[in-house]
């Protein structure tokens, strides 16, 4: 067992989620690099970090999330910080949204609170000391059209945030969301280019931002930040301000 710290980032294969494994990589740690699927782009984000490694589970599977726990146990002994990437995105006018679709995004957030309540118990309050990074978003509060299911999820994301530090009051783990704007990945890409220069319209910067600079904002709640707690860092370019 590593007593290096270590950093499980969910939904890490691509995208944000592997930005943040790169950049937690940079500070020193041992890196858990989780996807769902296939394992091909986990594996080749892990490759290029020291000591990472892919690591398999879905997390709207309960029993897939007590093995995940499980072989973190086993092969590293130790969780220092958390980073709820994983998400999924369904989109749809509410009177035309199909039930398993809204239960599709339903089941991941169940999953990342099943996943949390496990690292929090089998390692974070027994080392008395961790980090629980949530990705939320800004469509969480700000509502977008045809996003019902995602937007209630990433609220609600951030609400575990607060609640969540107010029941690890007096101990040292700390609790955080990073909610991310509009970010340039493989979901924004498949914008048309109308869409597109809608929302660049909105965004006082002039352009999207990169999974990197959010990743900048996950770096700092992981390694510093240590008088922040229960908060919602935005990352959006002036879209909007909390």
């Amino acid at each position: 067992m590593s007593e290096t710290q270590v950093a499980l980032v969910t939904g890490a294969g691509r995208g944000i989620g592997a930005a943040c494994a790169r950049a937690l990589g940079a500070e020193g740690f041992q890196v858990a690099v989780h996807y769902r699927g296939s394992a091909a782009a986990a594996e080749e984000v892990a490759a290029k970090l020291p000591d990472a490694f892919a690591i398999g589970a879905d997390l709207a599977d309960s029993e897939a999330v007590e093995g995940l726990v499980a072989e973190l146990k086993e092969r590293c002994g130790r969780v220092d910080v958390l980073v709820n990437n994983a998400g999924v995105n369904k989109n749809a006018l509410v009177a035309s949204m199909k039930l398993e679709d809204y239960d599709a995004v339903a089941g991941l957030t169940r999953g990342t609170w099943y996943l949390t309540k496990l690292v929090l118990r089998r390692f974070m309050l027994r080392q008395k000391s961790g980090r629980i990074i949530n990705l939320s978003s800004v469509v969480g509060h700000t509502g977008n059209p045809g996003q019902s299911a995602y937007t209630m999820a990433k609220a609600g994301l951030d609400a575990f945030t607060k609640s969540l530090s107010q029941e690890l009051a007096g101990r040292p783990i700390l609790v955080n969301s990073v909610a991310p704007g509009f970010i340039e990945t493989d979901m924004t890409a498949e914008l048309p280019e109308a869409a597109r220069e809608a929302i660049l319209a909105r965004v006082p910067l002039g352009r999207m931002g990169t999974p990197e600079e959010v990743a900048d904002a996950v770096r700092w709640l992981a390694t510093g930040a240590s008088y922040v707690q229960g908060s919602v860092l935005h990352v959006n370019g002036g879209l909007f301000g909390g």
